[in-house]
């Protein structure tokens, strides 16, 4: 009989011991594991990246972004009662409203660099406004007590307004009704426009610039809100998608781990435990009598120490067993 000690195997080459060669069995039932674990993490931290982005940057920025509008209706609607009025707390509301419109948009920048042509031109469009105001704060000569007249004015010029949309729809439902009420709501500032600019020509053109620069900031806004909205939305998508697609790669790889997972559970035991059970028949052949078998012994470790003993042994008992024979024949 031949016994050898063979490895088809990269790691089981020749010289490597048995201890060895079940740590690296070992290690490489570990490494088949490594594909399915740096996927499940590569995906997992895609998808969290993509929600911190929806969660920190696209959602808060559409939200103050609409936030940012309604301070300018705010500030708009203070300038009015300023003009009105000549309220100096109404011309402060309006000055802390364009304040913290600033701060909104300071956010904004910070929050979504991408964006910043837009948020700089928001803030451009906050200090013209703010200008313009002032300009017209000076026209009017600063805060005072305005005319009661003036606001005596204003209130019957909307009240007609009202009272002639009642005869109008009083036919009408009730549904039409409340509908066209609705769409007189800001009616009232719009008469105060009118009043103000029929009355001193000087703001006229004050107040159509406040107008624009209004306008325009709500607009930039309104953009600014529908793009960050949108981002929200292609997020969620490639979320989903991502998710998808995780799910079919994990599947694949898993399948391919549990085949190499079979095909090395029977490969690898077979090359640790096959040079034992060639030597354990070597050692049975010789229990049985057989001393003149020959094997042959290569490479290294402690397999190949032992067979090598055991050769050893087996050779010696033949020579003893000679020598017993070759005495008796005498």
């Amino acid at each position: 009989m031949t016994w050898r000690v063979r490895k088809p195997l990269t790691v089981f080459a020749r010289g490597v011991s048995l201890r060895r060669r079940v740590a690296y069995s070992l290690a490489i039932v570990r490494l088949i594991l490594v594909p399915v674990i740096f996927l499940a993490v590569y995906y997992l931290f895609r998808m969290g990246w993509i929600v911190d982005r929806i969660v920190s940057v696209h959602a808060p920025v559409a939200t103050m972004a609409e936030r940012a509008s309604i301070e300018m209706l705010d500030a708009r609607r203070a300038e009015q009662d300023y003009f009105l009025s000549h309220d100096p707390e109404k011309l402060q509301t309006n000055r802390d409203a364009l304040r913290d419109l600033e701060e909104i948009i300071g956010t904004m920048r910070t929050l979504q660099p991408a964006e910043q042509p837009t948020t700089q031109k928001m803030l451009d469009e906050v200090k013209l406004h703010r200008a313009r105001l002032e300009e017209a704060v000076s026209r009017m000569g600063g805060p005072g007590q305005a005319p009661v007249e003036r606001i005596q004015k204003v209130v019957q010029a909307y009240e007609k307004d009202l009272d002639g949309l009642l005869k109008k729809d009083r036919r009408e439902s009730r549904g039409r009704l409340m509908d066209d009420l609705r769409n007189r709501v800001g009616s009232f500032d719009v008469q105060i426009t009118e009043t103000l600019e029929a009355e001193d020509p000087t703001l006229r053109q004050a107040t159509t610039d406040l107008q624009a620069s209004s306008d325009d900031i709500r607009q930039l806004a309104s953009d600014l809100e529908k793009r960050s909205w949108n981002w929200v939305l292609r997020d969620q998508m490639e979320t989903r998608q991502l998710a998808h697609r995780a799910e079919w790669v994990l599947i694949i790889v898993s399948s391919v781990t549990l085949v190499l997972s079979v095909l090395l559970s029977f490969i690898l035991p077979r090359q640790v435990v096959k040079p034992l059970v060639d030597l354990k028949e070597a050692v049975d052949h010789a229990a049985a009598g057989n001393y003149e078998m020959e094997f042959d012994v290569q490479g290294d470790g402690e397999v190949v120490q032992l067979a090598s003993s055991v050769r050893r042994l087996i050779g010696h008992v033949r020579e003893q067993r000679m020598k017993i024979s070759v005495a008796a024949r005498r």
